[in-house]
């Protein structure tokens, strides 16, 4: 009975978030019953319920049909609606049966289960990598430590290409108070401050073990000048908030973002963090910034 561990990618824009969601389907003869976007008939569902298009539903599913067996895949970390991810964790069990054709004995071999598993996923889900992992192995319970980014794109213009995958501000940042801030930030601390009130933990104590603010602003290609920014305007720049911890509360990595971007606006001041932290008051923090620009880079075991 091998148990599989996945690595997995996702542009979280078209997803309601990693963890399956399958309420209870509206009457269509009620005109005012809820409409529920995102629902998608062609995802296996119970009766009288409709699912919706998150990662783990897909996945899942992908999992099902590839090894032909009713397996139940449980995700690391339960990213939101928007959010992406370039290392989530997701294990499963396979029984296989030769004389029923079914399961993925370990002698097919991970790399073969990737590319299955690949050939059926859509174009904005991805299963980077795949290994055999003990069958006592945890997702959730064996993390160590998670990391996350945030992107923010300080312009006065709009991005276009990426405007998925990062957060547009129309401000300009001071990067140095935002660094000196982000140290504030590392250690164990109550962040009760900086999580949203339905957080639904016992405890709101995590332990922050690094959080850095980088300019990955690209120069102009050789032969270039860059574009000189108008009368009154800033240049364009990108700057990256790289945060690992051992664990995190709801919207908590969004809040930090976004106090470290009131912090760069001049709105509060680097020394003003532990005292926010302190206060375990919401209100004295930044506010919560979109899912777009936030992903999810690597989940670390023993």
């Amino acid at each position: 009975m091998p148990r599989y561990k996945l690595t997995v990618a996702y542009d979280g824009t078209d997803f309601h978030g990693w963890q399956k969601q399958e309420p209870v389907a509206p009457d269509p003869s009620d005109p005012a019953a809820p409409k529920l976007p995102g629902a998608h008939e062609s995802l296996e569902h119970r009766p009288g319920r409709v699912a919706l298009r998150t990662v783990q539903h897909v996945l899942e599913q992908a999992v099902r049909e590839t090894i032909r067996e009713p397996i139940i895949l449980t995700g690391a970390s339960r990213t939101d609606s928007g959010v992406h991810a370039m290392g989530q964790v997701a294990a499963f069990t396979s029984t296989p049966d030769a004389d029923k054709g079914v399961g993925w004995p370990e002698s097919r071999g991970c790399e073969s289960l990737v590319r299955a598993l690949n050939a059926r996923l859509p174009d904005d889900l991805l299963v980077r990598d795949a290994e055999v992992v003990s069958d006592t192995f945890n997702p959730i319970g064996d993390c160590v430590s998670k990391g996350y980014s945030y992107t923010l794109h300080l312009s006065q213009q709009r991005p276009l290409w990426d405007r998925r995958t990062v957060f547009h501000t129309w401000h300009e940042l001071d990067l140095k108070r935002m660094q000196e801030a982000a140290q504030h930030l590392v250690g164990e601390h109550d962040f009760a401050s900086l999580a949203a009130a339905n957080h639904g933990r016992q405890t709101t104590v995590r332990t922050i073990f690094d959080c850095t603010v980088t300019d990955i602003s690209s120069p102009a290609p050789a032969g270039e000048v860059a574009a000189q920014p108008t009368e009154g305007a800033f240049p364009a720049r990108r700057l990256r908030i790289d945060v690992s911890g051992s664990g995190f509360l709801y919207n908590m990595v969004r809040i930090l973002a976004g106090t470290l971007q009131e912090v760069g606006r001049g709105k509060i001041d680097p020394n003003q963090i532990p005292a926010v932290l302190e206060s375990k008051d919401r209100t004295g923090a930044g506010p919560t910034l979109p899912p777009e620009g936030l992903r999810l880079e690597w989940i670390r075991y023993e």
